[in-house]
């Protein structure tokens, strides 16, 4: 019953937004009462948290597991950037920001998380890049690797990018074509304009 809770408050969480949903609204949901989600999560605090977490672990394994395909860099972030999106739900609720704004004692702990995550995974994929010729040789990892993060995070700002403007979807795809196109060499924006042009 536990795991059955956090998945489909997981899931409201992400179409509806963190602040949106209430536990009433979960227990209605789900059919049963709000003294059984209590009997499971304290309180809306702490369910919220362990939804991030268990999100943030589902989304790190299908990542090592795209990762363990092997695939050329760029193929890599683009398959990434895909199934984090169906993951996310292309985020039509801006989780993120509702997330930074009532929670962000959960927020900054989840950020430094994906830090944590995502710098080894980026490094290692710019260093692959490099060797295979399809980005440029004269980059400095540590550099590529923050920027990128940087800006991951940044287009989740709503502050920054308001959704009234911005679709997430188009944006995640804008952001990834500016960062590869910044560090790819000809034989890499081969490969760019060949995804592109295949979606």
């Amino acid at each position: 019953m536990r795991d059955k809770i956090l998945h489909k408050a997981t899931e409201m969480f992400l179409t509806l937004g963190f602040k949106s949903v209430t536990m009433d609204d979960l227990a209605n949901e789900m059919g049963i009462s709000k003294k059984t989600i209590y009997s499971h999560f304290e309180n809306k605090t702490k369910l919220v948290e362990e939804s991030t977490l268990d999100m943030f672990w589902c989304i790190s394994n299908g990542i090592d597991e795209i990762i363990a395909l092997a695939k050329n860099p760029i193929e890599e972030l683009y398959e990434i950037k895909k199934f984090v999106m169906v993951h996310l739900k292309n985020e039509k609720s801006s989780p993120q920001y509702q997330l930074q704004k009532y929670y962000p004692k959960i927020h900054e702990a989840l950020k430094k998380k994906q830090f944590e995550v995502m710098q080894d995974c980026i490094k290692d994929n710019v260093k692959r890049g490099m060797e295979m010729g399809i980005y440029r040789d004269n980059l400095s990892v540590e550099f590529v690797s923050r920027i990128y993060f940087s800006g991951v995070t940044s287009i989740k700002d709503n502050n920054l990018f308001p959704i009234q403007i911005f679709n997430m979807a188009e944006l995640t795809d804008d952001y990834l074509e500016y960062h590869l196109r910044g560090i790819t060499t000809v034989k890499g924006r081969e490969i760019i304009n060949s995804i592109i042009n295949s979606n």
